[in-house]
């Protein structure tokens, strides 16, 4: 029994070792709101009735969408530092922002440096898609009903930023663009996966729009998975 052990683990020790072998780390958890939750108030889309057509039940804010248990949604969780400093090719696939019923889907995203921004209009009324950049440029573009689709890129790194609708003043979503693929936007489970990195020590960054940012140290060897969650509450008043 001795002797098989010792070959099984000289085996997958020679494995680890072939070329082309990389182990690779996990960062998972989960995103918690604490505290007193918000009441939004329904939106109002009489001012635009093609918007009205699209909904049968009411719409409220995506300002604090939470799930059972008060986990968080629309957090984007992301590696801050500690990453290796090399190039991560863009994927050519787009990441797509839908404004079906006067409504951003999704409502925060992420998008790599280079990479397309398809943004659809199948709503058959105007849009103004405004983004609210500060280190790229800002661009406002119009979108009549007729202009179904448009793309964009970025081509800067940057955190956080907002987008909105000048026509329809309810309209809000959220976009980072990251230089590399390690981020992730929660769901309302709250949970987030972070995979594929090397081992290191990285600060994990949590961003919500509204309650700002935590951040946490975590330090990863081999394949090994590592958990770190995150909980927000609303700000005390000063």
């Amino acid at each position: 029994m001795k002797i098989l052990k010792k070959v099984f683990y000289f085996v997958g020790l020679a494995l680890i070792l072939l070329p082309g072998h990389t182990q690779a780390a996990t960062i998972t958890g989960t995103i918690q709101y604490q505290g007193e939750v918000p009441k939004f108030k329904e939106i109002k889309m009489d001012a635009d009735p093609v918007c009205l057509t699209h909904h049968t039940k009411p719409v409220y804010p995506q300002t604090l969408v939470l799930g059972e248990g008060n986990t968080m949604a629309n957090v984007f969780v992301h590696i801050k530092k500690g990453l290796a400093k090399k190039d991560y090719p863009a994927p050519p696939e787009p990441v797509i922002l839908d404004q079906k019923g006067c409504h951003y889907a999704p409502h925060v995203l992420g998008i790599r440096v280079g990479q397309p921004l398809k943004i659809l209009n199948p709503d058959g009324t105007l849009h103004n898609v405004h983004a609210l950049s500060k280190v790229n440029p800002e661009f406002n573009l119009a979108m009549p009903k007729f202009r179904t689709e448009t793309t964009k890129v970025f081509n800067k790194e940057e955190f956080l930023f907002p987008l909105k609708c000048d026509v329809h003043p309810w309209m809000s979503g959220w976009v980072a663009v990251m230089a590399h693929p390690y981020f992730f936007v929660t769901q309302t489970d709250g949970k987030f996966k972070i995979e594929n990195l090397p081992a290191g020590t990285y600060e994990v960054e949590a961003g919500h729009e509204k309650l700002g940012t935590q951040t946490a140290s975590v330090m990863v060897t081999g394949d090994e998975a590592k958990e770190v969650n995150f909980t927000f509450s609303k700000p005390e008043k000063k």
